[in-house]
């Protein structure tokens, strides 16, 4: 794995192998999390699955953030309840995540239902001197941790000891002595009692009580987004290891920004997009899946339209070859394609286990699929590979996969030159079709139609 910490990629192995502790961040639930967030849930599950199939014994946890700023001023808009706000996003999310064929955690913590042990968590830090109380509200002193930036290796100059920033999400030209507890503000709706007066916790601190509660002190795996890096897990590094004295995380892993048609996603672009807006265009949660995994998780992904039916075509294909391969007998291999299918076996767990890389794994797969062993052993494979990859491949039902109209028109114009003779300009079109994530099997009894 890349570790964001070191900036290299290292070869992992756990503190207390076969156990690997593993925490990600999850969503803030003031909304309904888009296409990108899901991103990241993507690289959470993949490596869940690549380290479980590897034989480690996964310690998952994923957290709900259900208290923060955005929260509060949506709640209160709405005149709603904290809970009952964030009850409507939670619900969908886990729908979401289902959807998307992702793993279960083992803990799901919410915020709100660890106020104590934050507060518990917070006194710590006041007692060992690394944090200061001032009008109610608690601050991490950043001058008494001088690893700080050691993650996001900002600048030491921007540092601004002594000054202090109420908000949870800063910049890197903001650098202050960041909130643990926020005194709560005249009108506020949440609000909880601590020794320094009603209040409620900071962002940051969330995760670094959650996350050791329930994973221990030190932590094999901490991952999240990259817009999370910095301030979150730069505070998170700085307030736990300051108060335990121990590394906090070994391996920190961030996934890049999913951009949309080149840009940002951005509600007043109008290209800001949740999962159901991509199953009201008629796309399965399961094809965005699989177009999260065309790129590095390490590289920005450019999700287009065009990008999500040609990831829809491919994994309508891989449905239909799971579909021909079931109606199949199986044939004993022959010593030569034995080993081919070891070969294209080991070179996709290569290419996962080098630091996840789930384009080149894909690659590895399709190449197998287009070469001459048996299809009851390309679906061995397949199915095999798709306990990493999560594509939903060992629930394919027996109906054939609806081909898309243009794909159709394809087939049937290709099939009417064939009947004419014209094999040169069918195969040409047998080629369009190939690129657009479909294989035709023709039939053997001439002028019948092709088979994807």
């Amino acid at each position: 794995m890349t570790n964001s910490l070191t900036r290299k990629k290292e070869k992992f192995a756990p503190l207390h192998p076969p156990t690997v502790t593993m925490y990600t961040c999850g969503p803030t639930v003031y909304n309904y999390q888009h296409i990108g967030n899901f991103r990241t849930m993507i690289l959470s599950d993949i490596l869940h699955r690549v380290l479980n199939f590897d034989g480690y014994q996964v310690k998952t946890v994923r957290n709900i953030t259900d208290i923060d700023d955005k929260i509060i001023k949506n709640a209160s808009a709405q005149n709603e309840p904290i809970d009952k706000y964030t009850q409507k996003y939670t619900r969908t999310f886990f729908k979401d995540l289902e959807k998307l064929n992702i793993l279960p955690v083992e803990v799901n913590p919410k915020a709100t239902d660890h106020i104590q042990e934050i507060i518990d968590y917070i006194k710590d830090l006041l007692q060992k001197g690394l944090a200061y109380e001032e009008g109610g509200s608690v601050y991490f002193e950043i001058a008494k941790f001088p690893d700080y930036g050691k993650l996001s290796k900002i600048d030491k100059d921007k540092l601004k000891t002594g000054t202090r920033i109420l908000s949870d999400e800063y910049t890197k030209d903001n650098v202050q002595d960041f909130a643990l507890w926020k005194a709560t503000k005249p009108g506020e709706i949440a609000s909880y009692d601590s020794p320094w007066g009603k209040g409620r916790p900071g962002w940051h601190i969330e995760c670094s009580v959650m996350s050791q509660k329930y994973l221990g002190e030190t932590i094999d795996i901490h991952l999240g987004g990259k817009d999370l890096l910095f301030p979150h897990h730069e505070n998170e590094i700085a307030q736990s290891e300051a108060k335990t004295a121990k590394p906090f995380v070994r391996c920190w892993v961030h996934g890049e920004m999913l951009l949309v048609d080149g840009g940002k996603m951005s509600k007043s672009l109008k290209n800001f997009y949740l999962l159901q807006d991509l199953e009201k265009r008629g796309f399965e949660p399961l094809a965005y899946r699989y177009l999260v995994l065309t790129a590095h998780y390490r590289d920005f992904l450019n999700f287009t339209w065009e990008s999500l039916q040609s990831a829809q075509n491919a994994l309508n294909n891989l449905k239909n070859l799971v579909l021909a391969a079931r109606e199949q007998k199986r044939t004993t291999l022959s010593e030569e394609k034995l080993e081919k299918v070891n070969h294209y076996r080991e070179k996709f767990m290569a290419a996962v286990n080098n630091d996840l890389n789930t384009p080149q794994a894909l690659a590895v797969l399709w190449e197998a699929l287009k070469s001459n062993i048996p299809n009851q052993d390309k679906y061995d494979f397949l199915l095999s590979a798709d306990e990493i990859l999560g594509l939903g491949l060992d629930q394919v039902s027996d109906t054939k996969v609806e081909v898309p109209q243009e794909v159709q028109k394809l087939i049937d114009e290709r099939e009417k030159l064939r009947k004419e003779g014209k094999f040169s300009e069918a195969d040409k079109l047998r080629k369009k079709i190939e690129r657009e994530g479909y294989k035709i099997n023709d039939k053997p009894k001439e002028g019948s139609s092709g088979n994807l």
